[in-house]
This record gives structure tokens, C-alpha cells and sequence, in this order.
């Protein structure tokens, strides 16, 4: 290795944890993570897919020091050996000379994923697969290496965990081919698509353009390793485990061979990872294209297909991603099951009997409410957001009036904010119900809008339309 002290040391503070010293950090890129930059190397691959060295590629210093800074910045939770980001540098250490030579001789063996299962709000389960930071870093770093080689080739209809790519993207092209008079949408549904991959279609897909056949027998045993489940290791004979960072590039190889014949068809599309829907101007169109892309789906990648949740719909009112078109001018929406899931989670946040202070929960509140417009803010109803904010802004009211609790508090605190004395005492005195008493007079004169705004609120309408460019279709 020919890299210079003042390299290793920039290498060093992308590696640097908060817990961690300079120092230590320094002595972990130096000693375990030694080898060639993969600067060039990365370049090259993007340029030679059939490259027979993309270990090398993998294991390079630069590639695994990109590789941790990602891992690092996700915050994931411990996996089954309970080992957390900011313990990783210290145990890998030691180990990383053996386990880099391991990968490069192909007889690295990855451990079982921690399993976790999240409850769908519609009913059923998702199962989740949390591996050990080890694990996250390696399928990081052969992620990175996969990404020149395979994207560039994938469709641009498909907008799921791809760089510059975005749901946003997948909606707004949807919205472009329903004004193009596309009026039927097959809207299919894949029953647990990460959980019934077949290894074998799929290390299929993977071997055509990786000749490495190290790297396609990491893989296969990542998909093999298993999964932890009360301490006990349990076989994994298909799927790919939601968790680890690459199972989506893997999910976007098996799925790109429909996208390659959907378009060899000349049908329109769009797709985020396993959802998707088609689109076509007539009913019979729409009956024939569902039944030749659900015998392509489980004849050819040995997918099932949910009848249940799959149909053909008009587009006027066909839900995806979570946003809903309506009309011939396609106007977005939210979805209702989405508002109820939000209004759900903002009464989780301001719930009255947590017992944290109102700072802490302003900021939880101001946290969310800002990812959940990040998102949604695709959709064109001001008028829908401006009544959320009415809601919330009672919501909050309802709170603080809890907080204040004794009669000589409440009068006390309205007449800090103006109130005057002849409607601060019969409001502070009242045995009415937070919730009542949080639309009251007396309550809107005191925390007045800007007073909430001072505390640290904030109102989705604001937001919204500072999210103008968002909302641009072509």
C-alpha cells in the first residue's frame, strides 16, 4: 500500500465515531482496512461489467471507508451478536486482515440476521431482517461495487432505491401517462415479494453481468445465512430479507426483467420496488395485460401474485404509494387510510400522559410532522393540510393546558399572554374537558397561532407551500 499519511488520516475522520478518538479510528483505517483505492477500479466496472475482479473492488480501502460512513449515518440497531455502531470499530479491528482475506479467497461465511416483525396497519405482518454491523458494512460495500454495473442498465420507469430516484418520480409519471388519456390502471400486487424470492431466478439475473465467482458465492450465502429467531438459527430457502442494504438492489435485478418486458410490449409503467401499476386506455386492454404479466410474474420469476389486493381500476381514484388521482386532471391526494394513520401517530406523540416536557414533544412533533410533509407534500389539497393544522394546533393547546393542571396556573399563564382577567378566571376555573376547553375563547386569545409558532410548531400549510417545486410534473 503507497497511500499517504495525510490520506489515511482524511480516511480517518469519514471513519471517526462520536464515541470513538481520532486516534483509534486512525489505527482501525490503517492496520484492518490496508489495500489499493478502489478509485479507479470503481470506474472501471462501471465501464466493464463482465469484470472478473470486483472483490478486490469490494474489499478496497476507499470503497470500505464509503461503505462505513453510509453504515454509520442509517443508525441501524445491534444485530443478533449486539454489537452497536459505536462499539464496531473497536471489535473489528483485530479481526478485519482475516475476514478481508476471507472475502478474497471466497470462503467468508456471513452470519444469521436478527429477526423483527412490524405489524402492517392493514392486517399481517412484515418481517424484517436486522444483520450485525459486520454484515451491513460487507453488503454496503458489494453494493456499492453492483450499483455502476447494474443501474445504469435498469428502466427508467423503476424509481425504487436508486440514486436521484424517488416514490415522487414513480407518481408524477403515473400522473403524466393518466392526462395522456391512459384511463384503466392494472394495479397488481405482489403477495410478500421479499419473503418468496426464488434464490435461484435470482442469482440467475445476478450472474450476467457478475463473472466473479466469488462475489456471486457471497451472495447466494448472504441469502442462505439464515435467520435468528429466540436464539435459535432457522434455514432461509427463499426470499431476501428486508434490512440489509442490499436486498434492494437485489429485489430491483429479479424485478428489472419485467420492467425489460413490459417495455418490449410498449406498455406504460411505473414502479417503486415491488409496486407497481400499468397503465392502458380500454378495460379489455386492461384484462389481457393482467393476465400475460400475472403468468410472467409466476411462470418466469416464480413471484406469487395477490388477487386480492390486485385489480383493474379506473384511473379516476386508483390509489399508489400512498397518494390517490382524482379526476381527469388528475389532481393529487393523500390517501384517507394515510390521514388516519397520521392523526394516529400525532396522538401518540401528544398523548397527555407520556410525561415528558412540552420542549421534547414540540420537537418530536416538529420532527415528524416535517418528514410526513417531506412526503406527502406531493399532494395539491392546501385545504386538507390547513384543517390538519386546526386539529393539531388544539391537539397542542389540549397539552399545555393539562401541563398547567391547577386553576391558579391556568389563570396565571392567560394573563401572561394577555388575557384579560374577567376571561382568564371563569376559563382557568373550568371542570370542562381539556379537549373542550382547548377550543375555547380563552384558549385561542392566549396560544395564539404565532405563540404555538414561538414554542416550536409547525404548521403543515407553511410547509407545504414552500414545497411548490416539489409539486411540477414535467
Amino acid at each position: 500500500m503507497t497511500s499517504t499519511r495525510p490520506k489515511q488520516q482524511q480516511l480517518a475522520v469519514q471513519f471517526a465515531d462520536d464515541s470513538v478518538s481520532e486516534e483509534e479510528t486512525t489505527r482501525f483505517v490503517e492496520e484492518p482496512l490496508g489495500g489499493q483505492s478502489c478509485a479507479a477500479a470503481t470506474e472501471k466496472s462501471a465501464l466493464d461489467s463482465l469484470s472478473m475482479n470486483l472483490m478486490e473492488q469490494v474489499v478496497a480501502t476507499e470503497n470500505m471507508e464509503r461503505a462505513w460512513k453510509k453504515v454509520k449515518a442509517n443508525h441501524g440497531a445491534p444485530g443478533p451478536d449486539g454489537i452497536t455502531l459505536a462499539q464496531f470499530p473497536e471489535h473489528i479491528r483485530p479481526l478485519w486482515p482475516e475476514i478481508r482475506q476471507q472475502l478474497l479467497d471466497g470462503t467468508y461465511r456471513p452470519e444469521a440476521v436478527r429477526r423483527k416483525v412490524i405489524a402492517k396497519p392493514d392486517g399481517g405482518e412484515r418481517l424484517l431482517g436486522i444483520p450485525n454491523v459486520q454484515e451491513r458494512l460487507i453488503q454496503q460495500a458489494i453494493l456499492q461495487v453492483l450499483t455502476p454495473i447494474f443501474d445504469p442498465d435498469f428502466s427508467e420507469s423503476s424509481f425504487g432505491f436508486r440514486p436521484k430516484r424517488s416514490a415522487h418520480g414513480a407518481v408524477k409519471q403515473a400522473v403524466r401517462y393518466i392526462k395522456q388519456g391512459y384511463r384503466f390502471a392494472v394495479d397488481m400486487d405482489l403477495s410478500k415479494f421479499f419473503d418468496r424470492v426464488q434464490h435461484d431466478v435470482l442469482m440467475s439475473c445476478v450472474s450476467r453481468k457478475v463473472r466473479d465467482k466469488r462475489m456471486l458465492s457471497l451472495i447466494g450465502r448472504y441469502l442462505r445465512a439464515g435467520v435468528m429467531v429466540n436464539g435459535l438459527v432457522q434455514p432461509s430457502p427463499e426470499g431476501t430479507m428486508q434490512g440489509g442494504p442490499l436486498s434492494p438492489m437485489l429485489a430491483n435485478i429479479l424485478l428489472d426483467d419485467l420492467d425489460k418486458e413490459l417495455e418490449s410490449r410498449g406498455l406504460r409503467f411505473a414502479r417503486y420496488a415491488d409496486d407497481f401499476q400499468i397503465y392502458v386506455k380500454t378495460h379489455r386492454s386492461a384484462r389481457r395485460v393482467f393476465a400475460s404479466v400475472e403468468r410472467f410474474l409466476t411462470r418466469k420469476l416464480k413471484l406469487v401474485v395477490n388477487r386480492q389486493k390486485s385489480c383493474i381500476a379506473k384511473t379516476n381514484g386508483v390509489e399508489f404509494l400512498g397518494f390517490k388521482f382524482v379526476g381527469r386532471r388528475c389532481e393529487i391526494r393523500v390517501t384517507a387510510k394515510n390521514l388516519v394513520k397520521f392523526k394516529q401517530r400525532v396522538r401518540e406523540i401528544t398523548a397527555r400522559n407520556r410525561g415528558i416536557s412540552m420542549s421534547r414533544m414540540l420537537s418530536e412533533l416538529r420532527q415528524y410532522l416535517r418528514g410526513w410533509i417531506g412526503y406527502f407534500g406531493l399532494a395539491a389539497t392546501k385545504g386538507i393540510f390547513a384543517s390538519l393544522d386546526e386539529w393539531i394546533r388544539r391537539r397542542v393547546r389540549m397539552c399545555f393546558w393539562k401541563q398547567w393542571r391547577y386553576p391558579r396556573t391556568r389563570i396565571r399563564k392567560l394573563k401572561q399572554l394577555g388575557v384579560p382577567h374577567e376571561v382568564a378566571v371563569p376559563h382557568g376555573t373550568s371542570h370542562k374537558a381539556y379537549w373542550r376547553l382547548a377550543k375555547t375563547l380563552g384558549g385561542h386569545m392566549g396560544m395564539t397561532k404565532q405563540w404555538l409558532l414561538d414554542q416550536g410548531l409547525v404548521f403543515l400549510r407553511y410547509l407545504w407551500s414552500e414545497l411548490a417545486p416539489l409539486r411540477r410534473i414535467a
